[in-house]
């Protein structure tokens, strides 16, 4: 199985963004333990979360390293519009670019995902 997991929750969203995060995290590191193929993009206000996730404090923090092999980055354009980019370049998370859209630096392609036939989940 292939299974994307696009996290687009803004960690300023209190208890439901945590929510969000977590089980988002929690599948990916299920999926993987079953051999699934597994991808995590950070998109949106999502980008905020690789700088909060790297946190020895956060309480995702042990998970997040867990399936940290998994994140396939976080989406430059929405970096830049969130004022995450320098965040999430200096926690080492790759900036995506692969979807080129005039007006910004490039994007994720989400749309790669469901044209591959990726299990697409958005948390």
């Amino acid at each position: 199985m292939q299974i994307a997991v696009i996290i687009t929750s803004d960690p300023k969203g209190g208890d439901d963004a945590l929510g969000r995060v977590f089980n988002g995290l929690a599948l990916a590191h299920e999926a993987r333990r079953k051999g699934d193929e597994v991808e995590i993009v950070f998109a949106g206000a999502g980008t905020r979360w690789p700088a909060e996730l790297t946190r020895l404090t956060h309480p995702a923090n042990g998970l997040y390293n867990a399936v940290r092999t998994s994140v396939k980055g976080a989406s430059c354009g929405c970096a830049a519009v969130f004022g995450a980019t320098e965040s999430v370049e200096s926690c080492g998370t790759t900036l995506l670019t692969d979807k080129r859209l005039e007006g910004t630096p490039g994007l994720s392609n989400l749309h790669g995902y469901l044209a591959g036939g990726w299990s697409t989940l958005i948390f």
